[in-house]
């Protein structure tokens, strides 16, 4: 454990200002490089300002919601003790209708007719090179969660607000790091580690001897195997470190106890998709485009997307106009890929809605008792929380998830009504966010969901705690030990489901 342990309060209070507390530089920039691969300017334009004016022209033309937005909000305070980041960091500025004013308040000057004339009167003001550093700082302190949207009386969603600011810094010239250097990596590689497709085959050929060595049971892990009934497409974090890999060696049990045939796929070794956390359709389409290459170079029925919050939101939200798994586009190869997709299920389905159907069809069988050490509790992952659904039931996300760990496990606790659901707090490390360069920023955003679960940690004796989003997973493990838990109680949720599955030897092995 760490010295410098947060002591959490006993109730989530509402912070007393402090002002420009987060105030800085923000996250490190891209580099030059990093830019020009996804075909960004290298560096900040010379005319820049009205580059950024054009740019917010067009965002607010292609996306009406952001319009819609900027228009409606009526400042009434309902969201402004909901931001996770704004509770843990106490600046003014990180309340969700203060960050939003930062977009407002140059939209109205420059797109409105009091702003043009009386900005002074409506709160106008001009994008100089504060109000711009102002944007990189604060805009790189949302996590895109959603939940002031959910508390809004008008509905407005500050992450489409940060993903437009963001997508009008990368055409001055002006990008984050991490999430840029990320997409780079997806570009040329297929996948956010930049894993080449060697170590991929090595890394999966040693969980299948690590399966065989503690089961005797030969599971495996395939990849790149023409006319499999399923594309497998997974967070890449499932192929490199814990907890994450316990949740793909889940994935493989549960498959082969299915008999349903699977593969991975070394062209397309990556369901997150960055694309969307800056904002850039033609980003996010590159991504979604290298997995329907996939599913039609390899025959496949149907694609199931593993444990990854914002992969399931682009997949579930997106993929149909992206790439045409699901109805939506119209291309000659959208159109091809929807004929050889079987309709009779999902597309895409979760790897969640995968196991639930199995488990009520009685086709998995579990020893409860593998679990009796946990009691386990379950973090709403904003992603799937707030921009997806699972199965065909209403709020399915939340129900299904939480029915396979009780399928898997005798000990289940929810943290509070208020912190879960469509309530839940933020991980604190969403959005883009994920870096070192923002460790301060992931720990004062982490404390809600600390709060909520130390309540449940005391009242119930919670130890594990489960999630479905690789994002969520590596956030928790780095920033539990500063809230005085123990940073591997952090589980995916099919880790539950293979600690506790029973294996059958199959047949024609």
């Amino acid at each position: 454990m760490q010295n410098n342990q947060i002591k959490l309060p006993t109730y989530v209070e509402t912070p007393s200002i402090n002002k420009d507390s987060m105030a800085g530089e923000g996250p490190f920039k891209a580099t030059v490089e990093i830019q020009n691969n996804l075909g960004f300017p290298g560096e900040k334009v010379e005319n820049w300002h009205q580059v950024a004016i054009d740019k917010m022209s067009e965002t607010k033309s292609k996306y009406r919601s952001v319009q819609v937005f900027l228009d409606s909000c009526m400042k009434c305070g309902a969201c402004t003790d909901k931001c996770h980041y704004f509770l843990g960091t106490s600046d003014p500025k990180n309340m969700p209708v203060a960050r939003q004013d930062l977009f407002r308040s140059v939209y109205r000057r420059h797109f409105t007719f009091a702003g043009k004339y009386f900005p002074k009167l409506v709160g106008a003001k001009d994008l100089d090179e504060d109000m711009l550093d102002d944007w990189y700082n604060y805009f790189h302190q949302c996590s895109q969660c959603r939940r002031c949207a959910v508390f809004c009386p008008s509905g407005i969603d500050t992450s489409e607000i940060s993903m437009a600011a963001r997508e009008v810094m990368n055409v001055i010239g002006v990008g984050q790091k991490y999430t840029n250097q990320i997409l780079g990596k997806v570009k040329k590689i297929g996948n956010n580690l930049g894993m080449p497709e060697p170590a991929l085959r090595d890394t999966l050929l040693d969980l299948e001897e690590e399966i065989k060595y503690d089961t005797g049971v030969d599971v495996k892990l395939p990849i790149d195997i023409k006319n499999s009934e399923v594309l497998m497409v997974s967070p890449s974090a499932d192929f490199f470190a814990e907890p994450h890999i316990d949740g793909l060696i889940g994935y493989a049990k549960v498959f082969h106890e299915s008999g349903v045939s699977w593969t991975l796929s070394s062209y397309a070794s990556e369901a997150a998709n960055f694309g969307m956390f800056i904002g850039n359709y033609d980003v996010m389409r590159e991504g979604a485009l290298r997995i329907r290459k996939s599913a039609l170079d390899l025959n496949v029925k149907r694609v199931i997307v593993g444990e990854c919050g914002h992969a399931w939101r682009v997949a579930y939200s997106f993929w149909n106009t992206l790439s045409g798994i699901g109805g939506g586009a119209e291309d000659d190869y959208a159109l091809k890929l929807q004929n050889q997709l079987d309709s009779n299920y999902p597309q895409p389905q979760h790897m969640i809605e995968f196991t639930y159907d199995l488990i009520q069809n009685n086709k998995l069988s579990f020893d409860k008792s593998k679990n009796n050490h946990r009691v386990v509790t379950f973090h709403d992952s904003c992603n799937v929380a707030r921009g997806s659904n699972m199965g065909d039931i209403k709020n399915g996300q939340f129900i299904l998830p939480r029915e396979v760990i009780r399928a898997a496990c005798n000990n289940f606790i929810d943290m509070h009504k208020d912190s879960i659901k469509s309530s839940t707090f933020c991980c604190g490390g969403g959005g883009g966010l994920l870096t070192d360069d923002l460790i301060d920023l992931r720990i004062k955003g982490a404390k809600p969901r600390m709060h909520a679960l130390k309540q449940s940690e005391q009242e119930s004796g919670v130890n594990t705690l489960a999630a479905i989003c690789a994002i969520c997973k590596s956030q928790f493990s780095r920033v539990l030990a500063n809230y005085d838990f123990d940073p591997y109680m952090v589980v995916s949720v099919h880790q539950l489901v293979s600690d506790a599955i029973i294996l059958k030897e199959k047949l024609d092995q």
